[in-house]
């Protein structure tokens, strides 16, 4: 089972997928971001799948959720990192990630939750 990595830092919760992700990881993640979330009223999450090397419908079912529990949660979402054989395959699969906002660059990522946030954090 891969090891998480869940950073957080000023109200952000910085979720980093690991290259190699089996379903009860992920299944793990989901649960411990939730967690996180509310021990620590966390007001964004940032998802970096830059290392992933493929986002299959159960893990593209799991980010939706992810994000959907988040926002419930009342925080925001951004998923960053999508390498274009990621992508390609994403929507050659018909993944449907909800609504949830993208960017190239954790750098990027955080301007988006910022902006998003009304620069509070």
């Amino acid at each position: 089972m891969a090891a998480l990595s869940i950073l957080a830092f000023d109200g952000i919760l910085v979720v980093a997928l690991p290259k190699a992700i089996d379903d009860r990881t992920m299944d793990r993640l989901a649960e411990e971001v939730g967690n996180r979330l509310v021990e620590l009223a966390a007001s964004a999450v940032l998802i970096d799948v830059s290392l992933a090397q493929i986002i299959d419908s159960f893990l593209g079912r799991v980010l939706a959720g992810l994000a959907a529990t988040s926002r419930l949660l009342g925080a925001e979402v951004v998923l960053v990192g999508v390498r274009p054989e990621v992508a390609i395959t994403m929507v050659e699969l018909g993944l449907d990630l909800g609504n949830i906002a993208t960017a190239l660059t954790i750098e990027q990522g955080l301007a988006n939750i910022r902006a998003r946030l009304g620069g509070s954090s």
